[in-house]
């Protein structure tokens, strides 16, 4: 019989690439959405991957234990994956207690609906990079020191070692992945890379003239979204529950983002990119660096795609969007 998964923030970049995955392996793949006055622009993502027709959808939400617990023991999925979130870092400051009811204390309302309803399923939580925050080593593990720098951080850190209590107090088989950034076409234009993406495609089309941007200077390990997924569900094949690091182990600055991205149409990003003070985070993270070790050893999961080429097709996709095709 057909495997059963779950997921939640199936619209997101992550979950539209998942559920392709998903449905490639053949799963019966279902989706968790919320209700939204403009609900109808939230599936372009799996639209864009071909699989909106494969997937079934539920209404429900995070912060709603009730319909959580009514739809887990309805599917009793084999596999669930928690990728729902408030997940852009800066929106955190803005709306911190929205972030920790919907990013912290949503993962508890779905750890107790599988705990409750389904308890032999196996659990996927989505951790992030960010819980690291200001680095305690030069290289991130799963045995460095978290120190969160956002409310955003700090809320993924609470359902990351939830996850874990989860697992030693009920013997959930439930795994994190500490994923560092990942990237792809399916980026929000609220995300860094996706916003110089477009900026540069905007400006070569003669649609803008200038990118205005934060700190240049910092960095990050950046991957595809669409590698990142395959290690998710490796995770929730392995026999014992765990959790990992998935990054490439190579950082880049934002300022490198900029280059590239310009270079990919033919431009020089000093001409059209300038600083602007609106997009300083008020606590900075300067450098993030995964040591992906175990991923590599225990799942037999390493990166396919290079920044380099993740970028160029961010650019090509962002000319296509904007209607003038995909050339220079």
């Amino acid at each position: 019989m057909a495997r059963t998964a779950l997921v939640t923030g199936i619209t997101g970049q992550d979950g539209a690439y998942l559920a392709q995955l998903l449905v490639s392996k053949g799963y019966k793949v279902h989706g968790l959405v919320r209700r939204s006055s403009h609900a109808e622009v939230h599936f372009h993502r799996l639209q864009w991957l071909g699989v909106e027709n494969d997937v079934e959808f539920h209404d429900g939400d995070l912060t709603d234990l009730s319909s959580l617990s009514r739809l887990v023991r309805q599917l009793q999925p084999d596999e669930v994956y928690n990728l729902a979130a408030q997940s852009f870092v800066k929106a955190s400051w803005q709306q911190p207690l929205l972030t920790t009811a919907v990013t912290g204390t949503g993962v508890a309302n779905i750890l107790e609906a599988v705990r409750l309803e389904a308890p032999g399923a196996r659990f996927y939580q989505a951790s992030s990079s960010e819980m690291f925050g200001l680095i305690q080593a030069a290289e991130q593990n799963e045995k460095t020191p978290f120190y969160p720098r956002s409310p955003y951080a700090v809320a993924k850190l609470y359902g990351h070692w939830l996850t874990v209590n989860y697992r030693e107090s009920f013997g959930l088989h439930a795994s994190s992945g500490i994923l560092f950034n990942h990237e792809s076409p399916l980026r929000g234009l609220e995300f860094v890379t996706r916003k110089v993406t477009d900026g540069a495609a905007r400006i070569k089309l003669g649609m803008a003239s200038m990118l205005e941007m934060g700190n240049l200077d910092a960095t990050r390990d950046w991957g595809h979204a669409r590698d990142y997924v395959d290690a998710m569900w490796r995770m929730l094949q392995q026999d014992v529950a765990d959790d990992y690091v998935v990054a490439t182990g190579r950082t880049i600055s934002v300022r490198e983002l900029c280059r590239l991205a310009f270079a990919q149409v033919g431009l020089d990003y000093q001409d059209h990119v300038r600083l602007a003070e609106q997009f300083m985070r008020p606590a900075e993270v300067d450098v993030l660096l995964g040591d992906p070790s175990k991923a590599r050893d225990k799942l037999g999961w390493t990166p396919s795609t290079s920044f380099e080429d993740m970028i160029a097709e961010m650019v090509e996709a962002d000319l296509a969007r904007h209607g003038k095709g995909a050339g220079k």
